[in-house]
């Protein structure tokens, strides 16, 4: 079955059930499907549908509409300029004959570590990534699923997937600015998931931890993902909703959703993913980085055959993850391998010092960098952002007692903010180019 196939059938046997909502937007599963067959007719004829991502019902309608009109769906981030949107257009129109069999979109990934790759995924493997999160998460036909991520990458495009499987409801934010939109639509029901990035999780502890700690009873779950979570923020949001089940996932556009960890009901331990889902097969490469085979990775990088060949080898991803399996089979990330920054011979994880200085009272975000210098010929410099109760000797001492000397940033700099992609992971790629 498609995704579309399972619309069709909880519009036959639940017809009258919410599936999306949107600010005072609604579409029954009865009424999506008449959008989308209607859409799906439209399109007809056409081989591509390359189309800016928006937080809107529409969106999704031409989503699903895509799929059913056999048409690949390319979405692009919301504020693409119009000459990069007419570039990636013509690029896809030029090269319909590299699009891989049974590919059913097309996503960009941000391009941190490099250029943009449009990575090819199947219906399959929307399949198989939902119902590894239905079976390691408990998605079920009651879920209000909150989207406030943009629907172009993987994060949050994902969830949709389960959720409509499962027979749930969505419901799209505007992204997470307005707080007060997220806990208005906590306040009309219960049932609720969502996920959110680390850095959108800070922000809701920092800025509204009763109010969180209030709607305990009405969120079943998060997810986080994208970038690392510090173990002081887990431990908090522990606190902060004793009833949630809290999950950290590992997933990437390449690979799809692969293992997760619930860190409600397990110890908190900053890098571990968890268990393998019921579709992952996950290993390492004799490099030690992790990889896996499957039905829920990639098809490839669209008219990007030399690439691809360096990444998918035989059904088989490398990722530039590094890690290990624990006693128990968890995955655990130490790292990526292009992340990694040599000083003075000693290799340091950026995300290792980043981890400890989030863990500092007052820190509101930090990304570790490396500098020139002109003795060592490099060094470790650490950004920050602040709140008002920080005190930059307590980062310091911090640093100091739970860090190797290699490891502890020589220079330190406050700055108005750190820099993410759309999808809220450290922008590594701006500050290598920036030095």
């Amino acid at each position: 079955m498609t995704l579309e196939d399972y619309i069709i059938t909880h519009s036959q046997n639940n017809p009258e059930k919410i599936a999306l909502v949107c600010g005072s937007d609604t579409l029954t599963y009865r009424q999506l499907q008449a959008h989308i067959v209607r859409r799906a007719n439209e399109l007809q004829g056409v081989p591509a549908l390359v189309r800016r991502a928006s937080q809107k019902i529409e969106f999704l309608v031409d989503y699903f509409a895509a799929h059913l009109a056999s048409v690949v769906f390319v979405p692009l981030e919301e504020s693409t300029p119009d000459d990069l949107l007419s570039q990636i257009t013509s690029h896809v129109h030029a090269n319909l004959h590299k699009i891989a069999p049974n590919t059913s979109d097309i996503l960009f990934t941000t391009g941190t570590t490099g250029k943009q790759k449009g990575v090819m995924i199947s219906h399959a493997s929307i399949i198989a990534n939902a119902e590894n999160l239905i079976a390691a998460q408990g998605f079920h036909p009651s879920t209000n699923f909150i989207i406030s991520g943009p629907l172009n990458h993987i994060g949050s495009l994902s969830k949709i997937w389960p959720t409509i499987v499962s027979g749930g409801t969505v419901h799209i934010l505007q992204g997470m600015k307005d707080i007060n939109a997220f806990f208005d639509l906590l306040a009309r029901g219960d049932h609720f998931a969502t996920f959110l990035v680390p850095s959108a999780i800070r922000m809701l502890m920092l800025l509204a931890a009763d109010r969180l700690h209030e709607c305990s009873s009405k969120i079943e779950f998060i997810e986080t993902g994208a970038a690392p979570m510090s173990e002081a923020d887990m431990q908090k949001l522990k606190e902060l909703l004793p009833t949630t089940r809290l999950f950290n996932t590992y997933a990437s556009t390449e690979t799809g959703i692969l293992c997760t960890y619930n860190f409600a009901s397990n110890p908190v331990k900053a890098g571990c993913l968890g268990l393998p889902m019921k579709h992952a097969n996950v290993f390492f490469s004799p490099d030690g980085l992790v990889s896996c085979q499957g039905v829920t990775t990639m098809l490839g990088y669209f008219a990007e055959e030399e690439l691809t060949r360096e990444v998918l080898n035989g059904g088989v991803v490398v990722t530039h993850d590094m890690g290990f399996f624990d006693e128990k089979g968890n995955l655990n990330l130490t790292g990526r391998a292009d992340d990694v920054i040599n000083i003075g011979g000693f290799k340091v994880d950026p995300t290792e010092v980043e981890n400890i200085a989030l863990s500092c009272p007052g820190l509101k975000d930090c990304i570790c960098i490396e500098v020139e210098h002109k003795v060592l010929g490099s060094a470790l410099k650490l950004l920050y952002v602040k709140a008002d109760n920080f005190d930059l000797k307590t980062l310091a001492n911090s640093l100091k007692s739970n860090l190797e000397a290699y490891k502890i940033p020589q220079f330190f700099q406050l700055v108005d903010k750190i820099e993410r992609t759309y999808n809220g992971k450290l922008n590594r790629k701006f500050y290598r180019l920036s030095k």
